[in-house]
């Protein structure tokens, strides 16, 4: 990509940005975790695309816990460890409809929905392999590390001390999948491996790559090293689209169109497959625990630039991709 165009992605960017930071107040109803009370104005935004060309805008260094996208990366190491017709037994893939920490099963197959809700993410973390919690928690974590290429990222202890303070539903969802044979061992154990990686702190820069790494096929754009298999990201960015935006999925899937997981503390990371990861930070949710202005960030990029997957090819303005895969947005 030229210096130009890196240029135009990045005002453009900007300007959707300085749009969206002024705007939607009235249209946040919470902010989900403590240590985010006060940061209603941190608003960052990024891309990276798959051949390691960057943009930022706004508050991108600043450190928000993962919380549910966290999910993500404990369903692909569950896939890795145990294959897709053997995770597929144990957690599905339909969205649910409900939101993410309800005490819903699909009763027919005896697992929960989907692994981007709470039952269905204990039960990911039940199946990555491991002989202790501490040990499934530093995979999960190398594996983290690998996908945003951060290597020092780490678990905040005093969030994840709070997180099992305040655990009480997902400890009664964890002993009523033990009590229908869908989990075994430690409830407590397996709790900790959830709400630990939950508890980890990423900026939005970082996020991005995480996203680009889906979209590069498994493979971080920004060091060449593999993450997942191409064909477990399939699974992955699939489960995403239909399943990664809580009860707000279906919502989510006919206005914006692009793969996305979502998280409470505010943070939204989004896969356009073969051609970069996007990811906001901004900590205002809506009722469903989704980021206001993420969300209207995404609608508007969807909109503007043709970014929905079932856009035609006419109404697509993101341009063609370059033989490196990177992207051009065009003035509209």
């Amino acid at each position: 990509m030229s210096d130009a165009e890196e240029a135009l992605v990045q005002e453009q960017l900007e300007q959707l940005h300085d749009h969206h930071s002024e705007a939607h107040e009235d249209d946040i109803v919470s902010i989900a975790l403590p240590a985010a009370d006060g940061e209603e104005d941190i608003f960052g935004l990024a891309g990276t695309a798959v051949d390691g060309t960057q943009w930022t805008v706004g508050d991108c260094e600043h450190r928000f816990a993962l919380q549910s996208i966290s999910k993500v990366v404990t369903y692909a190491l569950a896939l890795e460890d145990n294959g897709r017709e053997a995770t597929l037994r144990h957690v599905g893939v339909e969205p649910s409809g409900d939101p993410f920490n309800s005490i819903t099963f699909d009763d027919e197959h005896q697992r929960p929905h989907n692994p981007m809700i709470n039952a269905g993410a204990l039960v990911a973390a039940y199946l990555v392999a491991g002989d202790s919690p501490e040990e499934k928690v530093a995979r999960i974590l190398a594996r983290l590390r690998v996908f945003t290429g951060v290597p020092d990222l780490v678990v905040d202890v005093d969030l994840l001390g709070d997180q099992l303070a305040s655990a009480d539903r997902n400890l009664a969802i964890s002993y009523l999948m033990r009590s229908l044979g869908m989990i075994s061992g430690g409830i407590e154990d397996n709790l900790a491996v959830y709400l630990s990686m939950c508890s980890v702190r990423v900026t939005t820069s970082e996020l991005s790559v995480l996203g680009a790494t889906l979209a590069n096929g498994g493979v971080n754009p920004l060091t060449g090293e593999r993450a997942l298999d191409t064909r477990h990201v399939r699974d992955v960015v699939s489960v995403m689209m239909t399943c990664g935006m809580y009860d707000a999925t279906g919502e989510w899937a006919t206005d914006v169109g692009i793969p996305a997981k979502s998280g409470v503390s505010g943070g939204i990371v989004a896969v356009m497959p073969g051609r970069l990861g996007l990811a906001t930070y901004s900590p205002g949710l809506d009722e469903h625990g989704n980021s206001v202005r993420g969300q209207a960030v995404f609608r508007e990029l969807s909109e503007r630039y043709g970014l929905h997957m079932f856009s035609s090819p006419d109404q697509t303005r993101f341009g063609r991709l370059r033989r490196t895969g990177g992207p051009r947005l065009t003035r509209v």
